[in-house]
C-alpha cells in the first residue's frame, strides 16, 4: 500500500470516528462514509433508458459517457452527475429557488429573501416553455437520470455525508425529484455573480453623500487604452453606424446627488452581501482566455487556452465530462468534452470534434437601479400613480417558524430596498435638478436576467457547432450572463464573439455613461429602449494579428455599442499579449506556461516611488528587497518571493491609509482599478485622498503615506514571518483554504469542517496577474479569495494532446479518492492528458460501468 493510500485510509477511519461520535452511529464502520460513494463498475438498471450506456472513468474519476441516442446520453449524464455531486446540486437548487432555509435553517433566510424578491426560479419557470423542443427533451432526460439516482439511493444519508450532519438540525428532510427548472435556475446564479456595475453604481451613489464629483471620479478612472489594448482593434471590428444614437444624452437632469435614497442604497448593498456567491465575489471574478492561429503555432493548427477566475471552494464549481454519441447523426449529434456545472446538462466550456471555445466574463452593465417615488401602494410614473406590483412569499425554515415577505415591484423590476428591513428607515434627502427633495425613495432593480432568455438553447448549440457560422448562431442564443467567447476549429480558423442581452439606454446624468448613477424611475424616458442587436455586437473572424486575448479588459476602444464603463484595467491581458505576441511560434507548452505566469506588471512603477522614500535602517532592510525586483510573485523560497511578500504588505497598508474614509463594503480590494487610481494619485502628492482624517491637526501628503506604509509593512511581516526579510516568502502569506459551501461555515464545529475542507495551500500570483490567485486588500490577511477555477489548453491539431485540470477533483464526496486529487497539480500549474478519441479514452479507462434499461438480463 502506497504512503498516499495509507494516509487516505487513516483519514477515512478518522472521518468515520468523528461521524460516530457526533451523529451517534450505531456501528463503527467504514461503510458510514463509503455508502455515499458512486458505483463505477459492473451493471446498473436505469429507468427510462432505451439501450445500454457505457460510463468509462479514468484514473481521476472523470467520466466518458457513450450512448446510442441523445436522450440516453443526457439521462446517463444526469445519473452520473448525481452520483458524483448530488449534494452540491441539491444545495444549488435550494439557493436559486430562495429555499436555502429549508435545507440549512435560519442561516439561509437573508439569502432567500433577496432571491425570492428577484424571483430567480419564477423566471426559470417562464423560460422553460420558450426553449427549443429538443432542449426541453435534453433537460428532461437529464432530470430523469438524476431522479433514477435519487430512487436508487433511497435516503439522503446514502447520497452524501453532508446529509448525515444536517439531519441533526433538519431531521425530517426529504429529497425532492429533480426538474428541468432546477437546471435552468442555476443559470440565474451564474448571471448574478457575473453581472457588471451593480456594486459600483451603488458605491458611487453612496459616496455622493460626502464626496464631490471630482473626488469620486478619481476612484473610477477611464480605461488606459494607451497602455493596455482592448480585445479587438479597429482593424478587427468597426461598430455599426446605426448604434451611434444609442448613447445620446439629453440635458434634462443634473447629477443625482446627496442622499435621498441613502436608505435605498445602503439596503441594496446589504442585500447584495446576503446572496451566496455561487461563482465568487469581487473585482477579480473574471478569467483569461486566448486563441492563437495555426500560422503562429508550432503545431500548424490553432491553440486555445482558458482559465476562468472564480471563487475557489471544495468541490470545485466545475465538473468534467466527455459526452459521446456512439454514432454521430442528426438524432444524436454530440461528441463533446469539457467542463460543466453540476446540475446542468451538456458542456459549458470545452471542445467537440471540430470546434473549441472558451469564455471570460464580458461584465457588461446589465443592471440599473431606479429611484422610485412610492406612496402607499402606488409609485409615480410619468405624472401618474401606478399600482405597486405585489406578491407574498413564504419561506420555510428548517427547525424554525415560516417567514412571510411581501415582494414589491415596479415597471423596472423588484424593489430591492424592501429586502433588508433592519436598515434604518430614515434617510437623508437628495437633490434632483439642484432642488432638495422631501420624500424618501425606494430603489428598484432592472436586470436582464429577470426576463426569460435562451441560454439553455445556447449550451446545446455550442456543443453541436461544426464551424464559425454554427458558433455564431449559438452565441446569438447566449442571453445571460454575457461572456467573451473565443473560437478555434480544426480547419485552422479562430475568432471572437461578444454575445448577450445588452440594454440600450440613455444616461440620466449628463457627462456620465449610461447606468453610472441610479436613475429617476418616475420618468420613463430613462427606461431601457430594447437591446443591442446581435449583429452589432463586437466580433472578429481570423483577425490579421493571428491571435485574440480576452482577460476582462475593454472589448473595443469604440464607445458604441455601449457595454460598460467598468472594465478590468487590462494588466493581465497585456501581459498575455506580450508573452504570446513575442513568441516566434507558440507551442502548447508555452500556452500552459503563460497560464502560470506570476509577473505583476504594475508593481515596478510603484516600486520606483517606494525606493525613493527615506526610511530607517530597520525598514530599509525590507525596502532593499525591492531593488532589482521585476515584479514576479512566486510562492517559493526565492528572493522574488520575499520581495513579493513585502511589496504586497506595503500595497495593503498604502490602500488602507489612503482610503481610510471609505466604508468597509466599498473599501479598496487592491484589484486593477485601484492600481490605476493610485498611479494617478501619485501625480498629485497633495490630493485630499492622501490626508488621514484620523489625525486631526495634520494634513498628510503622498510621501508621508508611502513612508507609513513601508514602515508598518516591515513591522507586520516581522511579526508574521520573522525579523529577517530574506527568509520571507509570499506563499506563507498567500494561502488558499478550500472551504465547503455549507460545512465550511465558521458556525460548523471545526472537527466537522476538517472532514470537508482542505487548506494551507501556498500559492504564488496575485491581483491582476495572469496566474490570478487574488486576495482582498480590505480584509485581514492575504488569503486567496478567487483564482483559476480550472485550466485547459486545447490543441486543434490533435485533440487528444489537449490538457486540462480542475482546482479540486471530480468527486463531491469527502474522502473519496477523487475529492481532492487534482489540487496539487492545479496549484503547481500542471495539467493532465485530456483523452477524447475512442482509442485514447479506452487506454485511459480505469473503471467501466454499464447502464441498462430495466429488465435487461444481467451478464
Amino acid at each position: 500500500m502506497s504512503r498516499l493510500k495509507r494516509a487516505r485510509r487513516i483519514l477515512l477511519l478518522v472521518a468515520v470516528l468523528v461521524v460516530f461520535v457526533l451523529v451517534g452511529a450505531g456501528v463503527l464502520s467504514v461503510g458510514v462514509v463509503r455508502q455515499t460513494f458512486p458505483q463505477t463498475t459492473g451493471t446498473l438498471q436505469i429507468e427510462g433508458l432505451s439501450s445500454s450506456v457505457s460510463v468509462k472513468r479514468d484514473d481521476r474519476g472523470i467520466p466518458t459517457i457513450y450512448a446510442d441516442n441523445a436522450q440516453d446520453l443526457f439521462r446517463a449524464q444526469g445519473f452520473v452527475s448525481a452520483q458524483d455531486r448530488f449534494f452540491e446540486m441539491d444545495l444549488r437548487r435550494h439557493v436559486t429557488a430562495g429555499r436555502l432555509s429549508e435545507l440549512v435553517g435560519s442561516g439561509g433566510i437573508d439569502s432567500d429573501k433577496v432571491i425570492r424578491t428577484m424571483g430567480w426560479r419564477r423566471v426559470a419557470e417562464a423560460e422553460l416553455p420558450k426553449l427549443a423542443p429538443e432542449t426541453r427533451q435534453y433537460l428532461q432526460a437529464y432530470a430523469d437520470g438524476v431522479n433514477a439516482y435519487i430512487k436508487q439511493a433511497e435516503s439522503p444519508e446514502k447520497m452524501s455525508l453532508e446529509y448525515t450532519f444536517l439531519r441533526r438540525t433538519n431531521p425530517g428532510y426529504r429529497v425532492e425529484p429533480w426538474t428541468p427548472v432546477d437546471s435552468l435556475a442555476w443559470l440565474k446564479a451564474m448571471a448574478w455573480d457575473l453581472r457588471g456595475d451593480y456594486n459600483d453604481e451603488l458605491a458611487r451613489a453612496r459616496l455622493s453623500r460626502n464626496r464631490n464629483l471630482k473626488q469620486i471620479q478619481l476612484l473610477y478612472p477611464p480605461y488606459p487604452y494607451d497602455r493596455n489594448q482592448p480585445i479587438l482593434s479597429a482593424d478587427d471590428w468597426q461598430p455599426a453606424a446605426a448604434q451611434q444614437a444609442a448613447s445620446i444624452e439629453p440635458p434634462a437632469l443634473k447629477q443625482l446627488r446627496g442622499t435621498d435614497g441613502r436608505h435605498a442604497v445602503d439596503t441594496a448593498l446589504a442585500a447584495l452581501e446576503a446572496v451566496p456567491a455561487s461563482l465568487g465575489r469581487g473585482s477579480d471574478i473574471g478569467s483569461n482566455s486566448w486563441v492563437v492561429s495555426g500560422s503562429r503555432t508550432t503545431t500548424g493548427k490553432p491553440l486555445l487556452a482558458n482559465d476562468p477566475h472564480l471563487g475557489l471552494s471544495i468541490p470545485s464549481v466545475w465538473s468534467q465530462v466527455n459526452l459521446q454519441c456512439r454514432t454521430v447523426s442528426e438524432a444524436c449529434p454530440f461528441r463533446v468534452s469539457g467542463f460543466t456545472f453540476s446540475g446542468v446538462p451538456g458542456v459549458v466550456i470545452g471542445h467537440n470534434d471540430k470546434v473549441a471555445w472558451g469564455m471570460t466574463n464580458l461584465g457588461p452593465d446589465v443592471t440599473d437601479f431606479y429611484l422610485e417615488q412610492t406612496s402607499g401602494d402606488t409609485y409615480l410614473r410619468d405624472g401618474k400613480h401606478e399600482p405597486v406590483r405585489t406578491r407574498d412569499e413564504t419561506i420555510k425554515v428548517a427547525g424554525g417558524p415560516d417567514v412571510t415577505i411581501t415582494v414589491r415591484g415596479t415597471a423596472h423590476g423588484p424593489i430591492m430596498s424592501d429586502v433588508v428591513p433592519s436598515i434604518d428607515d430614515a434617510g437623508d434627502r437628495l437633490a434632483v435638478r439642484g432642488a432638495a427633495q422631501t420624500n424618501r425613495f425606494a430603489v428598484s432593480l432592472a436586470w436582464t436576467a429577470l426576463t426569460p432568455g435562451t441560454t439553455g438553447d445556447a449550451i446545446f448549440a455550442l456543443n453541436k457547432a461544426q464551424g464559425w457560422d454554427d458558433f455564431r448562431k449559438a452565441a446569438a442564443l447566449f442571453t445571460v450572463p454575457s461572456q467573451n467567447l473565443v473560437y478555434a476549429d480544426t480547419e485552422g480558423h479562430i475568432g471572437y464573439q461578444s454575445p448577450g442581452r445588452i440594454p440600450v439606454r440613455r444616461s440620466a446624468t449628463p457627462g456620465s455613461p449610461p447606468g453610472y448613477w441610479p436613475a429617476p424611475g418616475w420618468d420613463s424616458q430613462w427606461d431601457w429602449k430594447g437591446y443591442v442587436p446581435f449583429e452589432d455586437l463586437p466580433h472578429t473572424f481570423d483577425p490579421p494579428e493571428g491571435f485574440v486575448v480576452t482577460a476582462n479588459q475593454a472589448v473595443t476602444a469604440s464607445p458604441e455599442p455601449f457595454l460598460t464603463s467598468e472594465w478590468d484595467y487590462g494588466f493581465r491581458a497585456q501581459r498575455i499579449r506580450t508573452l504570446v505576441g513575442g513568441a516566434a511560434k507558440v507551442s502548447p507548452e508555452l500556452m500552459a506556461q503563460v497560464q502560470g505566469d506570476v509577473r505583476n506588471t504594475y508593481a515596478p512603477s510603484l516600486v520606483e516611488r517606494l525606493l525613493a522614500v527615506q526610511v530607517d535602517d530597520f525598514t530599509g532592510q525590507a525596502q532593499r528587497l525591492l531593488r532589482d525586483w521585476d515584479g514576479s510573485q512566486p510562492g517559493d523560497k526565492s528572493r522574488d518571493s520575499a520581495a513579493a511578500a513585502y511589496y504586497n504588505a506595503v500595497w495593503k497598508h498604502l490602500l488602507e491609509y489612503t482610503f481610510d474614509e471609505l466604508p468597509p463594503e466599498i473599501a479598496p480590494d487592491g484589484g486593477s482599478r485601484w492600481m490605476v487610481v493610485v498611479e494617478q494619485l501619485m501625480k498629485d502628492p497633495k490630493n485630499d485622498w492622501w490626508d488621514d482624517k484620523t489625525t486631526p491637526g495634520l494634513t498628510e501628503g503622498r510621501d508621508e503615506i508611502l513612508k507609513r506604509a513601508l514602515v508598518e509593512a516591515r513591522l507586520d511581516l516581522a511579526r508574521e514571518l520573522g525579523k529577517v526579510p530574506s527568509t520571507w516568502r509570499w506563499g506563507r502569506l498567500h494561502q488558499l483554504d478550500l472551504k465547503h459551501p455549507v460545512m465550511g461555515d465558521p458556525s460548523v464545529p471545526q472537527v466537522v469542517r476538517g472532514l470537508f475542507d482542505r487548506g494551507g495551500i501556498e500559492l504564488g500570483g496575485g491581483n491582476s496577474i495572469v496566474n490570478a490567485n487574488s486576495w482582498n486588500a480590505s480584509e485581514p490577511g492575504y488569503g486567496v479569495t478567487t483564482g483559476p477555477s480550472m485550466r485547459m489548453v486545447v490543441d486543434l491539431s490533435n485533440l487528444d494532446a489537449s490538457t486540462w485540470v480542475n482546482s479540486t477533483g471530480q468527486s463531491g464526496h469527502a474522502y473519496q479518492d477523487h475529492y481532492s486529487d487534482q489540487i496539487d497539480a492545479w496549484a503547481a500549474n500542471e495539467a493532465f492528458p485530456w483523452p477524447f478519441s475512442q482509442g485514447a479514452v479506452s487506454e485511459a479507462t480505469d473503471d467501466e460501468l454499464t447502464l441498462v434499461p430495466p429488465g435487461t438480463p444481467q451478464p
